[in-house]
Parts: structure tokens; C-alpha cells; sequence
């Protein structure tokens, strides 16, 4: 290796560890400040405790809004991953005319700004009619599931030989059953990746669950907004320091079940 190469390999492990540092120290300071004795974010903290997490069990309306962002977050998701199987199958085997844009058409949801997808849904929830705010909130992060479950099984597809599908219904099986057993046990790194993301999407909304919520459905990220504005203290941290376990917890899942390097290729 040249100098010009050891100065250049240099340059850009320090870029990525000081970019991988600016990133991270929010995290860190969420979790000093959540075991914090002081009722201020004060850092560094005077004292350690554990009070935040205490009074966080007594806080009903947050309770019910990590109740209510779970369920919608797991449903979604469930729903999100049955219909993006069946769009990206559609997809990838489909000879129709039009399906690269019916591609596009899919993932559009990314691309859109939150707060414009937001207003369209709240728009056209209210045009039909629908007024029950949990089935709005669900049927909104299905929109925003969705895409990020299609994406990363269409991807997975691409590399999945759909001969094996045809020679499991030539031994006798019937369409459904050759999917489950055949097609869905080998893409399983492509379903835990995009399941995980949607999930973590999901709960983690903001700007389309502020236009679909209602005084009785109110999730997460909205309830958390809400007590920033009325009574700000360190359980908001103690709060975001238990959603950090909860991802760390899932990464290990995923990296037991199948392992991060193969999850990345997906």
C-alpha cells in the first residue's frame, strides 16, 4: 500500500467515525439525561436515579399511546407484509404493460414529503366518510409501510429462482401452500429486514399520525409533542432511551435469527 493509499484509507475512516460520533451522541445524551436525578436536562447530571422510569409507569396517556403505536405498528406492518409479498410477486413474474410504473407507483410514498402525504390522506379518509381515527391511523401507516416492505421483497425476488415454485406444484401442491413452504422460508432475511423497518417506521410517525389522530387516538411521537409542550422533564428521555433498547433488541433478534451481513444485502 502506497502512502497516497494509507493517507486516503486515513481520511476516510476518520470522516466515518467522526460522522458515526455526530450521529450517535444524541442517542447517548437521551440515555445520561433519562437516569438523571435533576428535573431539568441538565448534563452532565448532577446526580443518577432512576425516578424517570418510575413516574413513566405512572403516566397513563403515555402508556396508551405506546399501547395504541405498538398495535398499529404491528398490524401494519402484518398487513404491509402480505400485501407488498403479493404486489412484488406481481411485479417481478408479471408480462403486463405498465408495470415499471406500477413499480414506481408503489414506492411513491417515499418520496413524498410527510406532511403532503398527511393532508392527502386526511383529505381523502374524510371524502369517503371514514372518521374512526384507529382505522385511519392504520390504513395511513399501511401507505407508508407498505413501500418499504415491497422494495426490499422485490429485491429479494429478483434473486429467487421461480422454477422451484413451478416444481412444487408439480409434486402436488397448490399455489398458497407452494408459497408458504418454498418461497417464504427462503426469503425470510428480505421479510425480517423489511419488517423491521416498517415496524420502526411505523412507530416512530409523526407527520401523517398528527393529521389522522383524534383526542381518544393519540400515538407516540403526538403524545410525546403534547408533554414536551405542557410539562418537559426527563421522562421523555427515559422514554426514548427504552425505544433505543427496543431497536437494539431487534437488531440482535435479527442478527441471531440471520445474521446482519446477510441482512444488508436485502
Amino acid at each position: 500500500m502506497t502512502a497516497i493509499e494509507r493517507l486516503t484509507t486515513i481520511i476516510i475512516w476518520t470522516v466515518a467515525c467522526a460522522v458515526a460520533l455526530f450521529m450517535m451522541a444524541p442517542l447517548v445524551v437521551a440515555v445520561i439525561v433519562s437516569f438523571s436525578a435533576s428535573p431539568v436536562f441538565n448534563l452532565p447530571p448532577p446526580s443518577w436515579s432512576l425516578r424517570w422510569y418510575t413516574i413513566l409507569a405512572s403516566k397513563p396517556e403515555l402508556l396508551d399511546a405506546v399501547s395504541l403505536s405498538v398495535q398499529i405498528a404491528l398490524i401494519s406492518t402484518a398487513i404491509s407484509l402480505i400485501l407488498g409479498t403479493l404486489c412484488a410477486i406481481a411485479v417481478a413474474q408479471g408480462r403486463f404493460p405498465g408495470r415499471e410504473a406500477i413499480s414506481t407507483f408503489m414506492i411513491s410514498p417515499l418520496m413524498m414529503p410527510g406532511l403532503v402525504l398527511g393532508v392527502a390522506l386526511l383529505q381523502f379518509l374524510r371524502g369517503y366518510g371514514l372518521r374512526d381515527a384507529y382505522l385511519g391511523l392504520l390504513i395511513g401507516h399501511v401507505v407508508i409501510t407498505l413501500p418499504l416492505v415491497m422494495r426490499n421483497v422485490q429485491a429479494a425476488l429478483s434473486l429467487f429462482d421461480f422454477s422451484l415454485l413451478e416444481a412444487a406444484r408439480t409434486l402436488g401442491m397448490a399455489p398458497p401452500k407452494a408459497i408458504l413452504k418454498v418461497l417464504v422460508p427462503l426469503l425470510a432475511p428480505a421479510y425480517l429486514t423489511s419488517g423491521l423497518f416498517a415496524f420502526l417506521s411505523s412507530i416512530d410517525n409523526y407527520p401523517i399520525s398528527m393529521f389522522l389522530v383524534d383526542a381518544h387516538h393519540k400515538t407516540l411521537p403526538i403524545q410525546l409533542l403534547v408533554y414536551l409542550e405542557s410539562s418537559p422533564d426527563p421522562t421523555i428521555a427515559a422514554i426514548s432511551t427504552c425505544l433505543i433498547v427496543l431497536t437494539v433488541l431487534f437488531l440482535l433478534i435479527a442478527d441471531r435469527l440471520v445474521g446482519l451481513r446477510r441482512l444488508a444485502e436485502f
